[in-house]
C-alpha cells in the first residue's frame, strides 16, 4: 500500500464513528475533526485535532472534506478550516457542552439539564442555517445574533469562559489593544446578562441609536366568516388611539363577495396590510385594531320590499375590535406572526354607530349585539422594525405579494428626507338636515366630488382606503331614517400638487326613497375650497359648512355659479354683499360638518413660510421675515429645506452687510434644529445640500466675520444664547465655510488664498480668546466655552479638506494649549473639556502619526494634570483607552516607538499611582461596607489597569532599558519597582476581571511575567550584595508567588483542548515565572536568611502547584533556606516551625498530593544526604513526609462524601500526630476544635465533650492573658477555662453522660466557692443535683461493641492494616453495623472467616473488612460488686470506661469424631485491649495488644451447660407469675431446645465425651472438671423441672400434647442421669416412681458433697454479674451463657448463704430464685445442647441492647427480672412488713410473697404488671489523658464485694393485705459514703466518673459475647412470685403445728430458707431512716433498733435452732442449693 501525502484534502469530519479495529488504526468518533496528511486506496492517515499525536489510519468514506488552510506544510503544518468562524465556534462548544450536559444530569441539576437541551437544539439548527448557503445578509446576521445569545447563554449557565466578540465573531487578543479587549468583555458580560434575563431583547451593545427606530404592523386577513349576510361587504381595518380618541392610521379597504371572498380574484391571496411608522411611543399607547363592516345591498338586510332589488346602497352592518396593547408586547417578543379571532359585533341602533368601537371597546354591551358563535374574521398580526428601506429590503416577497402600505395619518416621528406626500384626508363627521314636510325621517347619502378650478372633476383623487384603487367621487354609506347622521368616516384624497391650487370638494346630499322606483333625491349639497387665497392650504381644524338648497334638476356646469358664495361663517366675511337672487339660496336650519388633516411634504399652512420663500414679493419686510423665521414649526422648516436655505443665501448675497447678520443667525437656527432627533434622517439631507446644491461661493467671508464678531463679544455679553447656539452650529458652518471656499477658488482659480488661511488662523485666535477667559465670575461664559469645546473637534474634519494634516494638527494644538490647567475650571467644565479632547483623540486626524507626534504631548499634559489630582478618572480613562486602542492598530504598519516613548514618559508613573490609590480606596470601601464601590472597582479600575497593561504591552526592549536608565536615583528606581510590583499584586488578589474573563486574565498573565523579566536584572543589579533592600526583594517574592498560584493559570483543571490552545499561545506561564523566582532566589547569596521564615509558607504553597516542572525547581529551595539556618543558628528550627504551620494549611485547602509527598521527600533526601546535618535533617524530611501523609488522608476525607467515621478518624490520627510527635500545641488545639465540631454535626455529644476536655486540660486556673484564637476573644486563662467546662458540662448533658460531668462540676463549684461567686455557686450545684436526678430517672440504652479490621493497601494511611474496636449506634446490630461500613467503603469485599489474614491479603491492592462482635470486660471497680447499688448506676459503668474486650472462636483439634464432635471442639478467646478507653474522643479505637487463650473442649462444655442453665432460670423466674394460658412460646421453645437435645444426644454428648473411662485415663487432670460437669447436668435437671412446672401451669390447652411430649422426655433425660448417677436414687430410696404428673416432685434432696460441689460451682452464687450479647456469626449457636465458678470463703467473709427451696403443690408459696452471678461468658459450640432449637430467635439474634444481661423479652416480660435487681442487701433492709417483725396476730410471712411485694415500689398492688424497670442506658465514654497516651486508672472504681444479707429465721406472721416498700426506703447504716473527688486536679489527671450513690443499691451483673453464640442468656434470676395451678394465694396461717412441723409441710417444694454463715449468730436488721415521702401500707418500725436480739425468747431460740440444723451438712459461704422431697420432720 503507496502513501502518498494529500495537497487538499486536509481537514474533515467524522460522519461514522470507527473503533480502530485494524492494525494502526486511530479510533474516532462522529463528529470528531481530523488532520489528513496521506491517503491510499480508500484510507487516509492523519491525526485527530483533539489529540494530535496520536497518528493512524482511518477509511476514507466516513470523512467528510471541508476547504481548509494549510500554513507550514510538511511534518509541522497546521490546518484551519475555510468556514465562518461562528460555525468553528459552535462545532467546539457544542463537543465542549455534550461532556458536560451529561453531568448536568447525574447531579440532578434536571432544569439546567432540559434547558440546555432546548439551547443546543436550537444552536444546531442555527448553524444548519448558516451553513445552508441561502440566507440575505440581514438574514445571516440576526442568525448569528441569535446563535451568539445562545452560545453566551450556555457558557454562562454552565462556568464556562466567557467570549469576547466583535460583531458577532470572537476576537483575538492579539490583533488588539487590552483596552479595546476589555471593552469587549464588558459589552459581552453585558449582553450574556441580558440574554439570561429575555433571549431577544439584544438589540445594539452599547445603547439605542439617537434616531428612534420605527415599528410597522404587518396585518393579513386570513377569512372571513358570516351566515346570514348574503351580500357584497367592504371591509375597514384602521388603528385607533382610545385614549386620544382618533384614528392615527389610514384605513385598509378589503372588499369581499357575498362568500366571503375577495371581490378581485387577483387578490386571492394579497389581503395584506402594513401600518407603517408606529413610533415607540406608539406601540406603548392603548391601540386598537378596528374592523368596520359595510355591506353594499338593500336598505334593510330582511326586509326585500325596501326599495328595488337592482339598487344597492352601503350600509353599516357590524364592528370588531382587537386590543392591540395586550398583543403587541408579544410580537415584540416574537417576531414570527400570530393568528387573532376578531368577533363582528352589530349596533343596536344606527344613530350610535359613529361610535360602536368605542363601545365595543369600554364594552358597553346595550349599545351593541353579540354575534354567533360562527361569525368574526380571523387575521394574523407581525411587528416589523427598522425604516421603510429596510423592510423594502428584508421582506421583498412580502411587499412584492401587494402588501398595502397603510400610512399613519400626519408626519411619523422620523421624517425621511425623499419621501414626498401630498395626502389630504377628510373624515365626514355629522349633518344636520330638515324633515322637508315628509312623515318620516330621510335616508340621506353624501356624495363628495374633487373638483379643479375649471370645474373638471379631478379623477382617482378620492380613496376609501388602501388596498383598493383610488375612484373619482365617493359615496358614503346610509343610516336608515336619519335627519341628524354621523358618519365618522375618513377618506384619503391623494390630489396632485399642480392641481391643489383652485380645487375644491362638493358634498350632495341626497335622500334614498324605498319605494319601488327607489329614487335618490338631490336636496342640497356644500362646498370648500382646498387652498385660500393667501395661498395656504385648508387648516386642520373641524369645519361647519353652509349646506345650499338644490334639487336634481340644479345644474353645476357653471361652478362659478356657487363658488362666489361663502363656504362657511369664516368665508362669510368675505362676501359681504350676497344678491338673493341667486340661483343657490343657504338653508339656515341645515349644516355639515367635515375635519381635515393634511400630510404635505410639498403644501404648507404656515403664512410665514410662504412670506420668506417670497421675499422678494415684500423686499421691505425682509427683517421681519428673517426675525419670524424661528416661529415656523420644524416640520415645516424640514419639508422646505432647500428652499430656504437657498432664500437665505440669496438674501445674504443680495446685500451682505444689512441681512448678514440675520441670516446668520437664521442658518445657525435651522442648523440646531436639525440637531433633534425626530429630524435625525435630515442631517443628510442638509449634508446633501452642502456638497450637491450650495452654491454661495462668497457666503464664507460673512460666516467667518459672524463667527468672530461673536466669539469676540463674547467677553462683553451678559446673555449670550445666540452665542452659544452659533458655538453649536459650528460643524455645519465650517462645511458651509469650507464649501463656500471650495467653490470661490474652484470659480476664480484659487484668488484670496492667503486672504482665507489668515482669516482662518484669526478664527482660530478667536476661539483661543474664548477659551482663555476667566469663567469664574461668569457662568454665563462657562456654557459659551462648553459649548464651543464640544463643537471644537467636528470641524477638523472639512479642514482636512483646505489643509495638511499638519496645519490641522497645530491649529488644534494650539487651541488645546490655551485651555486652562484644571485648577481654574470647574468640575463640569473639566468634564467638558476631556470629552472635547476625546473626540480629538477620535477624530480621522489622530489616526495620521505625524497628527499625534503633534498632539500626543498636550493631550497626555492635560490627562497627566486630571491624574495627579485624581479628578474625572473614567473620562481620562476612556481617552487613554482610544489612544491605546489606535497606536496598536498603527503599530501593524509604522513605527510607533516614539509615541509608546511619550506615553511612557508620561503616564507610567501616575498610572501606577492612581491605580495605588484607587485599589486601596477599593479595599477600604470594601472592609467598611462589604462590598466594592462599582465606581471604584468596576469601572475605574478596569479600565486603568488595562490602560496600564495597554502600555507595558506596547513597550519594547528599548523602552525598558530607556526607562530603568533614566532613574535619577536608587530611591527613585526602587520607589518605581515597588509600585510596579504592588500594583501587579492587587491586580492578582482583587480579582479586577471576573473568573471567566480567562482571555483576558491570560493576557494580563503574559503582560505582566514579560514585564517582571525586563525588571528583574535591576533588581538584582541594584538592590543586592551592598545595597540589599529587603522590600524590593520581599515585593518582588510576593508578586512571584502570587502569580503561580493564581488560578486562571492552573492549567490541570481545564479541559484538554483549552490547555492546548493555552499552551500554544502562552506556554506554561508558571514555569517561566518559576524560573526567574528562582533565579533571583540564587542571586541573593547570603542575604537568604531575609526570608527565613517569612517566604517559606509562600514557597512551600507554589511548590504545592501541581506542575512537574515547577516542583522540581521549587523544592530545592527549602534545602538551602535549613542550610542557611543551619550555618547561621546552628539548627533550623525555624524552617522547621514554619514548614509545618504551613503545610498543613495548604493541604487543607485542596494543595498537595501523594506525588509531591513522595518527591519532597526524594529531593530533599537527595540534597541533605551531602550535609553534615544529615541525620537531623533526614528526621526532620521525613516527619514532614509523615505529617503530608496523614494531611492528605484528612483531606481527602474533608472534601469528599465521606463518613462521620472517617472524618474523625483522619482528625485524631492527624490531632495525635500533633501532639505526640512533632508537639505544635497550637495546631493540635485546632484540630481538637475541628473534631469537635465533627462530633457535634454526628450529634455525638459525649465524644464532643471529651474531645474539648483535651483542651480543658491544657489550662490553669490563672489569671494569665490569653489572645484570641480561633473563635475565642481575648480573655484570661481562668475565664477560657470555666467556659470550656460549662460547655463540656453542656455536651456530657446532652449526651447522657452525667456521670462525666459531675466532676466538672464540683471542680467549677470549689472554683466559685474560693472566689465566693455564690451566685455561680448555686447555679452548679443545681446543675450538679439535677444530673443525680437524671442518672436515677432517665434511661440509657447500652450500645453494642464491634472488632472490624482493614486490610489492604487501598485503605487510607491511618486505617491500613489495623484493627479497631468501634461502640455502635444505639439499636445496632452487628447486621446493621456490617452494612453501615460496607456502606462506607463501598469497594471493600467482606471478610467471611475469623481468621487473621495473611501476607496477600495484607499488601493487596484492594479493601477488605473483618467485622464481628466483641464483649466488654469493664475493670470490675468497686461500684460494680456493692449489692446495694442500682442497676441503672451500674449498667452505666458495665459499658463505659472499657479498655478490654473479647470474643471467641470455635476450632477442632485433633482428629474429629463425626459421631461426637465435642470430643475435639476447643475455642479461641481473644482479648483484644485498645489504645484508649471507650467511650473517648472517637467511637472507636486501635487495637493495642491481643491476648490469646485455648479454651479446652472440657471447659466448653461447662460454659455451655452453665450458661443455658442459668437462661432456664431467668426464663422461669419471668414466667412463673404469667398468666394461665397466656403467651409462653420463649419457655416453651428453650425447654424443647434443651430437652430434645439431651433425648437426642446433647447431655449423651457430654457423657460419651467426657465420661468415658479411656477419656478419665487419658486426662487425670480433669477429674475435677468432670466433676463439675456431673454437678451442672444435675443442677440442669433440677431446673428444667421446676420449668416444666411453670409450664404446665400457664400451657395453653391446644399445647397440652407439647408440654406431655416434654414431659416423657424429661423423664427419658432424668432416666439417664439416674444410670449415669446412681447417688440420685440413694438421696431418696423412698421416693418410688411418681406419675407424669408428680414428677417434678420426685427430685430427691442432694447429699452433702453434692451441695457442697453445687456450692462451687453453680451460677446462682457467682457476685459478678452476667452480659451477653446479640451478635453471632455462627449459624448453630446457642445462647449458652456461663459462668466462672468463686468461692467465697466462710472464714473471710460472711455471706449468706441461700437456699431456694420449691413449696409444696399442695400449698400456697413462691417460686424464688436468688443469684448473684459473676464473670460469665459464652461457650460458642458450634453443637451446643440446645442444638439449633434451644433457644428462639428473639433470644438468638436480636436481643436489643436495653436488656443486656438478660434474656431478649419483651417488655411486659422485664420488669419482674429487673426489679429483683433494686433489692437492698439483707443486713440494709429495714424492719418492715418483709422481714422478721413481731406483728399483733402473730401470723407468720411466707417470705417468698413478702419478698415480691417489696420490691414491687410504693403504693402498687403487688401483681401491678405495668411496672417499668430501668433500661439499660447508652453508655458514655470515659475521659482521654494524652499526656501519656495510656488510661489512667480511677481510683474510685477499686474493688467493692456486696454481701447479700438474708434473714434466715423463721418467718414471722403478716397481716393480711398488699405490702410494697419503695427502695428508696432502704438507707444502708454501712459507712461506705460517697467518695470524695480525686485529690489530683483536674487539670492534671483525666476525668473520672463518680461512684455510684450508695443510697440505691443493685445487684451486679456482667455477661459474655461471642462471635459464636448468637443468643442471648441471662445471669440473672429474678425473684418474682408464681402460683401452680390449684394453689389459692397466700393467706394467713391457721395451721396449730408449730414452726417446725409447718415447714415440714413443704415436702417437696419447702420455703425459702436464708442462713448464717455462722450457726451461733444472726445479725438483725439494721434500721435504715426512710426517705419515701410517703410510708407503703403495712409497714411498721423494727422492734430492734440497736440490733439486739431478745435474750429468753421462745422466737429467737426457735431460730437458732433451725439454723443449726441447717448447717449440719458443713455447708460454705455463699452456698445456694435447691431441695427437693424433703422428708417430713
Amino acid at each position: 500500500m503507496m502513501w502518498t501525502p494529500t495537497e487538499e484534502e486536509k481537514y474533515g469530519v467524522v460522519i461514522s464513528s470507527f473503533r480502530g479495529s485494524v492494525p494502526q488504526g486511530l479510533t474516532l468518533e462522529l463528529g470528531e475533526t481530523v488532520h489528513i496528511l496521506e491517503k491510499s486506496e480508500g484510507w487516509y492517515r492523519g491525526s485527530s485535532i483533539k489529540h494530535p499525536n496520536a497518528k493512524g489510519i482511518f477509511p476514507a468514506n466516513i470523512i467528510h472534506l471541508k476547504k481548509a488552510t494549510v500554513s507550514n506544510r510538511g511534518q509541522y503544518e497546521t490546518v484551519v478550516p475555510v468556514e465562518d468562524p461562528l460555525v468553528t465556534e459552535v462545532t467546539s462548544t457544542l463537543q465542549e457542552w455534550s461532556s458536560l450536559w451529561k453531568q448536568l444530569y447525574v447531579k440532578h441539576k434536571i432544569d439546567l439539564f432540559y434547558k440546555l437541551r432546548h439551547v443546543m437544539s436550537e444552536v444546531i439548527d442555527l448553524r444548519r442555517q448558516l451553513l445552508s448557503g441561502h440566507l440575505t445578509q440581514d438574514q445571516v446576521r440576526e442568525v448569528k445574533r441569535h446563535l451568539t445569545v445562545r452560545l453566551d447563554w450556555g457558557n454562562e449557565h454552565l462556568g464556562l469562559d466567557l467570549v469576547p466578540r466583535k460583531e458577532f465573531e470572537a476576537v483575538d487578543s492579539e490583533q488588539i489593544s487590552v483596552s479595546d479587549l476589555y471593552k469587549m468583555h464588558l459589552s459581552s458580560r453585558h449582553n450574556v446578562q441580558q440574554s439570561t434575563n429575555q433571549v431577544d431583547t439584544l438589540r445594539q451593545r452599547h445603547k439605542e441609536p439617537r434616531a428612534p427606530i420605527p415599528h410597522h404592523l404587518l396585518l393579513n386577513l386570513k377569512s372571513f366568516t358570516h351566515s346570514n349576510i348574503g351580500e357584497d361587504v367592504d371591509l375597514f381595518f384602521s388603528l385607533y388611539d382610545m385614549r386620544e380618541a382618533r384614528q392615527i392610521s389610514e384605513r385598509f379597504m378589503v372588499r369581499l363577495n357575498k362568500n366571503g371572498g375577495p371581490r378581485n380574484p387577483e387578490k386571492l391571496e394579497r389581503l395584506c396590510a402594513l401600518f407603517t411608522d408606529l413610533s415607540s411611543k406608539d406601540v406603548k399607547r392603548d391601540l386598537h385594531l378596528v374592523v368596520h363592516v359595510i355591506r353594499i345591498g338593500r336598505m334593510l338586510l330582511n326586509d326585500s320590499r325596501k326599495g328595488p332589488p337592482h339598487i344597492h346602497y352601503r350600509r353599516p352592518y357590524g364592528c370588531a375590535v382587537l386590543s392591540l396593547g395586550e398583543v403587541l408586547p408579544a410580537l415584540c417578543e416574537n417576531r414570527d406572526e400570530k393568528d387573532f379571532v376578531m368577533k363582528v359585533y352589530m349596533c343596536n341602533n344606527e344613530n350610535e354607530w359613529f361610535q360602536i368601537h368605542e363601545n365595543i371597546i369600554r364594552k358597553t354591551s346595550t349599545k351593541y349585539s353579540t354575534p354567533s358563535s360562527n361569525y368574526g374574521l380571523i387575521v394574523s398580526l407581525q411587528l416589523l422594525r427598522g425604516d421603510m428601506e429596510q423592510i423594502r429590503r428584508e421582506n421583498q416577497l412580502l411587499l412584492n405579494r401587494g402588501a398595502a402600505v397603510t400610512r399613519k395619518l400626519g408626519f411619523p416621528d422620523v421624517i425621511i428626507p425623499g419621501d414626498v406626500r401630498n395626502d389630504l384626508y377628510v373624515t365626514l363627521e355629522r349633518g344636520d338636515f330638515e324633515r322637508g314636510g315628509k312623515s318620516v325621517q330621510k335616508n340621506i347619502e353624501v356624495t363628495m366630488h374633487v373638483l379643479y378650478a375649471d370645474g373638471e372633476n379631478l379623477r382617482d383623487c378620492v380613496s376609501l382606503g388602501a388596498g383598493e384603487p383610488p375612484r373619482t367621487q365617493y359615496h358614503s354609506f346610509v343610516l336608515y331614517h336619519n335627519n341628524s347622521p354621523r358618519w365618522g368616516e375618513l377618506i384619503k384624497l391623494p390630489i396632485p400638487i399642480d392641481r391643489f391650487r383652485g380645487s375644491h370638494l362638493r358634498f350632495e346630499f341626497r335622500h334614498c326613497s324605498t319605494k319601488d322606483k327607489g329614487e335618490k333625491k338631490l336636496f342640497g349639497f356644500s362646498f370648500t375650497p382646498l387652498m385660500r387665497d393667501d395661498g395656504t392650504t385648508l387648516s386642520d381644524d373641524l369645519h361647519e359648512l353652509y349646506v345650499y338648497k338644490c334639487d336634481e334638476n340644479s345644474t353645476f356646469n357653471n361652478h362659478a355659479l356657487y363658488l362666489g358664495l361663502p363656504c362657511c361663517k369664516d368665508d362669510l366675511s368675505g362676501c359681504p354683499n350676497i344678491p338673493s337672487s341667486l340661483i343657490f339660496q343657504r338653508s339656515p336650519k341645515e349644516t355639515f360638518c367635515i375635519s381635515t388633516q393634511l400630510s404635505s411634504t410639498k403644501l404648507t399652512q404656515n403664512v410665514d413660510l410662504l412670506a420668506l420663500l417670497k421675499w422678494k414679493s415684500h423686499p421691505d419686510r425682509i427683517l421681519d421675515i428673517l426675525g419670524r423665521l424661528r416661529h415656523v414649526s420644524g416640520e415645516e422648516i424640514v419639508k422646505f429645506l432647500q428652499d430656504i436655505l437657498d432664500t437665505l443665501f440669496v438674501i445674504l448675497d443680495d446685500n451682505t452687510e444689512k441681512y448678514g447678520l440675520l441670516v446668520f443667525q437664521s442658518l445657525v437656527f435651522i442648523i440646531n434644529l436639525l440637531r433633534d432627533s425626530k429630524y435625525f434622517h435630515f442631517r443628510p439631507v442638509l449634508d446633501t445640500y452642502i456638497q450637491k446644491h450650495f452654491a454661495g461661493a462668497l457666503a464664507y467671508r460673512e460666516l467667518i466675520r459672524c463667527l468672530k464678531w461673536y466669539m469676540e463679544r463674547s467677553a462683553d455679553l451678559v446673555r449670550q444664547d445666540h452665542i452659544q447656539e452659533a458655538m453649536r452650529a459650528l460643524e455645519n458652518l465650517f462645511k458651509f465655510i469650507v464649501q463656500s471656499r471650495l467653490l470661490f477658488a474652484r470659480s476664480t482659480g484659487g484668488l484670496e488664498e492667503e486672504q482665507f488661511r489668515c482669516s482662518i488662523h484669526e478664527l482660530f485666535q478667536s476661539m483661543r480668546f474664548v477659551l482663555s477667559l476667566d469663567t469664574r465670575s461668569s457662568d454665563t461664559l462657562l456654557f459659551t466655552q462648553a459649548a464651543l469645546l464640544s463643537s471644537f473637534p467636528a470641524i477638523f474634519e472639512e479642514l482636512l479638506a483646505m489643509f495638511s494634516v499638519t496645519e490641522v494638527a497645530e491649529f488644534v494644538r494650539g487651541t488645546l494649549s490655551s485651555l486652562p490647567s484644571t485648577l481654574h475650571l470647574g468640575q463640569s467644565m473639566d468634564v467638558v473639556k476631556l470629552q472635547s479632547i476625546g473626540r480629538t483623540v477620535d477624530c480621522r486626524l489622530f489616526s495620521y502619526p505625524e497628527a499625534r507626534r503633534i498632539l500626543l504631548p498636550v493631550v497626555l499634559h492635560h490627562i497627566h494634570l486630571h491624574l495627579r489630582q485624581q479628578k474625572e478618572l473614567l473620562v481620562c480613562s476612556g481617552i487613554l483607552s482610544s489612544i491605546f486602542s489606535i497606536i496598536k492598530s498603527s503599530s501593524t504598519e509604522v513605527d510607533v516607538g516614539e509615541e509608546v516613548q511619550m506615553l511612557q514618559e508620561s503616564l507610567l508613573d501616575v498610572l501606577l499611582q492612581t491605580l495605588l490609590i484607587i485599589m486601596s480606596k477599593s479595599q477600604s470601601q470594601e472592609a467598611v461596607r462589604g462590598q466594592r464601590c462599582p465606581q471604584c472597582t468596576a469601572e475605574i479600575t478596569g479600565e486603568y489597569v488595562s490602560c496600564l497593561l495597554s502600555l507595558l504591552r506596547l513597550m519594547s526592549d528599548t523602552h525598558y532599558q530607556h526607562l530603568l536608565h533614566n532613574f535619577q536615583s536608587k530611591e527613585e528606581l526602587k520607589e518605581f519597582l515597588l509600585k510596579i510590583f504592588c500594583v501587579f499584586r492587587n491586580l492578582l488578589k482583587l480579582s479586577v476581571f471576573p473568573p471567566d474573563w480567562t482571555v483576558m486574565r491570560l493576557l494580563a498573565s503574559n503582560i505582566i511575567v514579560t514585564t517582571v523579566q525586563y525588571v528583574c536584572p535591576a533588581v538584582h543589579k541594584n538592590f543586592c550584595e551592598e545595597d540589599f533592600d529587603f522590600k524590593v526583594w520581599n515585593s518582588y517574592f510576593s508578586l512571584a508567588v502570587l502569580f503561580i498560584n493564581q488560578p486562571s493559570l492552573q492549567l490541570e483543571n481545564f479541559a484538554a483542548g483549552k490547555r492546548r490552545r493555552i499552551l500554544d499561545k502562552y506556554g506554561d506561564m508558571r514555569v517561566m515565572m518559576t524560573y526567574e523566582l528562582f533565579n533571583m532566589w540564587q542571586n541573593l547569596g547570603e542575604h537568604k536568611y531575609h526570608f527565613i521564615p517569612g517566604m517559606i509558607g509562600p514557597f512551600l504553597g507554589v511548590s504545592l502547584v501541581p506542575q512537574p516542572e515547577v516542583r522540581n525547581i521549587m523544592i530545592p529551595i527549602f534545602h538551602d533556606m535549613m542550610d542557611c539556618e543551619q550555618r547561621r543558628n546552628g539548627n533550623f528550627k525555624q524552617v522547621e516551625a514554619e514548614l509545618i504551620d504551613k503545610l498543613d494549611s495548604l493541604v487543607s485547602e485542596g494543595k498537595g498530593d501523594e506525588n509531591y509527598r513522595e518527591l519532597f521527600s526524594l529531593l530533599l533526601l537527595e540534597k541533605i544526604e551531602q550535609e553534615t546535618w544529615r541525620e537531623p535533617g533526614a528526621s526532620f524530611v521525613t516527619s514532614v513526609t509523615r505529617l503530608m501523609e496523614r494531611l492528605l488522608d484528612y483531606r481527602d476525607c474533608m472534601k469528599g462524601e465521606e463518613t462521620e467515621n472517617k472524618k474523625v478518624g483522619c482528625t485524631v490520627n492527624l490531632m495525635n500526630f500533633y501532639k505526640s510527635e512533632i508537639n505544635k500545641e497550637e495546631m493540635y488545639i485546632r484540630y481538637i476544635h475541628k473534631l469537635c465540631d465533627l462530633h457535634l454535626q454526628a450529634e455525638s455529644y459525649t465524644e464532643a465533650a471529651f474531645t474539648l476536655l483535651l483542651y480543658w486540660e491544657t489550662l490553669q486556673w490563672e489569671d494569665r492573658s490569653l489572645r484570641e484564637f480561633l473563635h475565642y476573644p481575648a480573655q484570661s486563662e481562668w475565664q477560657r477555662k470555666e467556659s470550656l467546662s460549662r460547655k463540656i458540662i453542656h455536651y456530657f448533658n446532652k449526651g447522657k453522660c452525667w456521670e462525666y460531668g459531675i466532676p466538672l462540676c464540683r471542680e467549677l463549684a470549689a472554683q466559685y466557692e474560693k472566689l465566693y461567686d455564690y451566685q455561680s455557686l448555686s447555679w452548679i450545684l443545681k446543675m450538679e443535683s439535677s444530673y443525680y436526678d437524671h442518672i436515677m430517672d432517665q434511661q440509657r440504652l447500652e450500645p453494642e461493641f464491634f472488632r472490624i479490621g482493614f486490610y489492604g493497601k487501598k485503605f487510607p494511611f491511618f486505617l491500613r492494616n489495623k484493627e479497631f474496636v468501634c461502640r455502635g449506634h444505639d439499636y445496632e446490630r452487628l447486621e446493621a453495623f456490617q452494612q453501615r461500613m460496607l456502606g462506607e467503603f463501598p469497594q471493600a469485599i467482606a471478610m467471611q472467616h475469623l481468621n487473621h489474614p495473611d501476607d496477600t491479603i495484607l499488601q493487596s491492592d484492594s479493601q477488605y473488612l473483618q467485622i464481628y462482635a466483641v464483649t466488654p470486660l469493664p475493670d470490675t471497680p468497686r461500684v460494680l460488686n456493692m449489692d446495694q447499688v442500682p442497676e441503672r448506676i451500674k449498667s452505666f459503668y458495665r459499658v463505659n470506661n472499657v479498655r478490654r474486650f473479647r470474643y471467641d472462636r470455635p476450632f477442632h483439634r485433633g482428629a474429629r469424631d463425626k459421631d461426637n464432635e465435642f470430643k475435639s471442639l476447643w475455642i479461641e478467646r481473644s482479648t483484644l485491649t485498645l489504645s484508649h478507653s471507650l467511650p473517648g474522643i472517637s467511637c472507636w479505637f486501635e487495637v493495642q495488644k491481643r491476648e490469646l487463650v485455648e479454651v479446652s473442649p472440657l471447659e466448653n462444655a461447662l460454659q455451655v451447660l452453665g450458661n443455658k442453665t442459668q437462661e432456664l432460670r431467668a426464663l422461669i423466674t419471668q414466667y412463673q407469675h404469667h398468666n394461665l394460658h397466656g403467651n409462653i412460646n420463649l419457655l416453651s421453645m428453650c425447654l424443647n431446645g434443651v430437652i430434645d437435645a439431651a433425648v437426642n444426644g446433647g447431655i449423651t454428648r457430654y457423657q460419651e465425651a467426657f465420661f468415658d473411662k479411656d477419656y478419665i485415663t487419658q486426662h487425670p487432670e480433669d477429674a475435677d472438671k468432670i466433676g463439675q460437669l456431673k454437678e451442672l447436668m444435675l443442677e440442669q435437671v433440677h431446673v428444667l423441672g421446676v420449668g416444666l412446672a411453670v409450664h404446665e401451669r400457664c400451657v395453653h390447652p391446644e399445647m397440652r400434647p407439647l408440654h406431655k411430649k416434654l414431659v416423657d422426655q424429661f423423664q427419658v433425660m432424668r432416666s439417664s442421669l439416674y444410670q449415669e448417677f446412681p447417688m440420685l436414687e440413694k438421696m431418696n430410696p423412698s421416693c418410688p416412681p411418681l406419675p407424669r404428673s408428680n414428677i417434678l416432685l420426685s427430685h430427691g434432696a442432694l447429699n452433702n458433697d453434692s451441695m457442697r460441689m453445687l456450692h462451687r460451682h453453680s451460677p446462682l452464687v457467682v457476685l459478678s454479674s452476667v452480659r451477653h450479647s446479640s451478635s453471632s456469626l455462627s449459624s448453630h449457636a446457642s445462647s449458652d451463657t456461663g459462668t466462672t465458678p468463686t468461692a467465697v470463703d466462710s472464714e473471710t467473709e460472711d455471706p449468706y448463704t441461700m437456699q431456694m427451696l420449691l413449696p409444696h403443690s399442695l400449698h400456697a408459696g413462691s417460686i424464688t430464685n436468688v443469684s448473684a452471678l459473676s464473670s460469665s461468658y459464652t461457650s460458642p459450640s458450634s453443637s451446643s445442647l440446645s442444638s439449633t432449637h434451644s433457644a428462639p430467635s428473639q433470644l438468638i439474634n436480636s436481643a436489643p441492647s436495653s436488656t443486656r444481661g438478660s434474656p431478649s423479652l419483651p417488655d411486659k416480660y422485664r420488669h419482674s427480672r429487673d426489679l429483683v435487681m433494686l433489692l437492698p442487701a439483707p443486713r440494709d433492709r429495714p424492719s418492715s412488713a418483709m422481714y422478721q417483725t413481731g406483728t399483733e396476730s402473730g401470723q407468720r410471712c411466707v417470705y417468698p410473697r413478702a419478698l415480691f411485694q417489696q420490691v414491687l415500689g410504693p403504693c402498687k398492688p403487688c401483681s401491678d404488671p405495668n411496672l417499668s424497670v430501668a433500661e439499660k442506658v447508652l453508655a458514655a465514654p470515659s475521659s482521654w489523658s494524652l499526656d501519656s497516651g495510656t488510661r489512667e486508672s480511677l481510683p474510685f472504681l477499686t474493688s467493692h464485694v456486696g454481701s447479700v444479707l438474708t434473714p434466715t429465721g423463721p418467718t414471722r406472721g403478716l397481716t393480711q393485705g398488699h405490702y410494697s416498700l419503695h427502695f428508696d426506703a432502704f438507707h444502708p447504716s454501712v459507712g461506705d459514703g460517697a467518695p470524695a473527688l480525686p485529690t489530683r486536679s483536674l487539670r492534671k489527671s483525666p476525668l473520672h466518673t463518680i461512684p455510684a450513690s450508695p443510697t440505691s443499691p443493685q445487684s451486679c451483673l456482667d455477661g459474655s459475647n461471642s462471635p459464636l453464640s448468637g443468643s442471648a442468656s441471662s445471669g440473672v434470676s429474678s425473684l418474682s412470685e408464681g402460683t401452680f395451678p390449684g394453689c389459692p394465694d397466700v393467706t394467713p396461717s391457721t395451721d396449730p403445728r408449730t414452726e417446725d412441723q409447718q415447714s415440714g409441710c413443704f415436702q417437696h417444694y419447702p420455703p425459702v430458707r436464708y442462713s448464717l454463715s455462722d450457726p451461733n449468730g444472726l445479725e438483725p436488721p439494721k434500721v435504715q431512716p426512710c426517705r419515701s415521702h410517703s410510708a407503703p401500707n403495712g409497714v411498721t418500725p423494727p422492734r430492734s433498733p440497736s440490733g439486739e436480739h431478745d435474750e429468753g425468747n421462745p422466737e429467737h431460740d426457735r431460730l437458732r435452732r433451725i439454723r443449726r440444723n441447717c448447717h449440719m451438712a458443713k455447708e460454705q459461704a455463699a452456698r445456694v442449693g435447691w431441695d427437693h422431697n424433703v422428708g417430713k420432720p
